[in-house]
């Protein structure tokens, strides 16, 4: 292997035509010039460690000085005479200083997720969980932390901040246990009850926050103030619901509504005990009037089918069919009724009955039952109530005709306390014809 003293104008002139050419520098044993045909040189070592050649690549001859060159060869072959192999020293370096780009770059992201605000991340969380969420409890928890201050759709009023709107304005990094309790404490002197709903939402959100990957390191439900029990009053178990006393005043109320179709759901939603939304979303193919029966999308089982009762059924024979909806709406975005409870309000005073949910209407309806004796896994069974017991679980299913025949007595039964008198009632009422049996002849 030949040696010449390595000079700016030999490493120059060095050329390859094929394969790779080599030009070995007498001033450092083992220092070199590699070429290749494409034109590429670079600067390189070549000896031995642990009894085996071995060729390290110091770096392209344009890229260093051939004094650099001759200093960094000096450095290896010292490394090697030490026992030490360069390509794992260098090894061990490079994954140091990735590790460190790594560490730098995780921690900008997370400066970048801290300053995020609660709001932003909100949204995201609302979205993310959209899909398992019915649209009224999406747009729950867009008004809990809506900023307020946009015109009503209706009237001229202008909607109040949610509950959650001071900590949306927040970074997530300033949202802590003691910005969370004065928020939580300022709240509940003004409105106790959306506070109440705002505070479990919000650590619902803080769970999914721990839960995800973006978010875990930073935020969590440890932020929640330990004194939420003694800040948040006592939550009291509802019981607003319809006495048989009250039944003819509240159905002559709703039945001079003067939105048909408003009056019709109300009606229905006491005779059916449906949850609000799973009645308002039942469309006009969930209603089989052959069969007589309804098929409602259920948060427990995913949907249930009960009897259509007879006057239910003459309720929603008189509908208009508009769209796809059974309780259309001409004005409404999603074509089907969104608010009835303005008109109900209206009907309760009018009434002179002080305060009733529409949940109380599905209340009303297992409470009125007890009146007429229907068994209590029946009227589980047709409002949608999860099976508590392992008899109900597994070893009881209902016919919809066993399920019909208590449900019409409890419909007829509660028409009659309210005094309405009907064709659909009284045909219901009429006693069944003995017809001769075709073996006694």
């Amino acid at each position: 292997m030949a040696k010449v003293n390595l000079t700016p104008g030999r490493i120059a002139s060095l050329t390859c035509e094929s394969g790779q050419a080599f030009l070995w520098d007498s001033t450092v044993p083992g220092l070199g010039i590699r070429a290749t045909p494409g034109g590429k040189k670079a600067f390189i070592l070549q000896s031995r460690f642990a009894s085996k050649a071995i060729r390290i690549t110091i770096a392209a001859v344009d890229a260093i000085t051939l004094s650099d060159a001759r200093n960094e060869a000096r450095r290896l072959m010292l490394l090697i005479e030490q026992g030490i192999d360069p390509r794992e020293q260098k090894r061990q370096i490079e994954a140091e200083q990735q590790a460190a780009r790594n560490a730098r770059q995780e921690e900008d992201a997370v400066e970048q997720v801290k300053a995020l605000s609660v709001g932003e991340v909100w949204a995201q969380y609302i979205e993310d969980r959209r899909p398992y969420w019915g649209d009224r409890h999406y747009l729950d928890h867009v008004r809990l932390a809506q900023a307020g201050g946009d015109r009503a759709k209706r009237g001229d009023a202008t909607l109040k901040p949610g509950p959650l709107a001071p900590l949306m304005r927040l970074s997530l990094a300033e949202l802590t246990a003691d910005r969370t309790e004065a928020w939580l404490i300022k709240e509940t002197e003004g409105r106790p009850t959306q506070t109440r709903l705002a505070y479990g939402s919000l650590k619902t959100f803080l769970n999914w926050c721990a839960d995800h990957e973006k978010y875990r390191s930073i935020t969590g439900p440890d932020i929640l103030p330990r004194r939420s029990r003694d800040i948040l009053p006592k939550k009291s178990a509802k019981a607003d619901s319809l006495q048989k006393e009250q039944l003819a005043g509240w159905f002559a109320a709703v039945r001079q509504i003067h939105n048909p179709i408003i009056a019709a759901y109300l009606q229905a939603l006491l005779l059916t005990g449906a949850r609000r939304e799973e009645l308002a979303g039942m469309r006009w193919d969930h209603v089989d009037f052959r069969w007589k029966s309804i098929t409602i999308r259920d948060k427990v089982e995913g949907e249930r089918t009960i009897p259509l009762t007879p006057f239910v059924e003459s309720l929603l024979q008189f509908l208009p069919r508009r769209n796809q909806w059974v309780f259309s709406s001409p004005t409404a975005a999603s074509g089907r009724i969104q608010e009835p409870r303005i008109a109900h309000n209206k009907a309760l005073v009018a009434a002179g009955i002080e305060h009733l949910t529409l949940h109380g209407l599905r209340r009303s309806f297992g409470s009125l039952a007890e009146w007429v004796e229907l068994p209590t896994g029946i009227v589980a069974q047709i409002m949608g109530h999860k099976p508590s017991a392992t008899a109900e679980r597994h070893y009881r299913v209902r016919p919809l005709d066993l399920l019909r025949q208590w449900h019409t007595k409890l419909e007829a039964w509660i028409l009659e306390q309210a005094g309405i008198q009907s064709a659909v009632r009284q045909e219901s009422r009429k006693p069944l014809k003995a017809v001769a049996s075709s073996a006694g002849k």
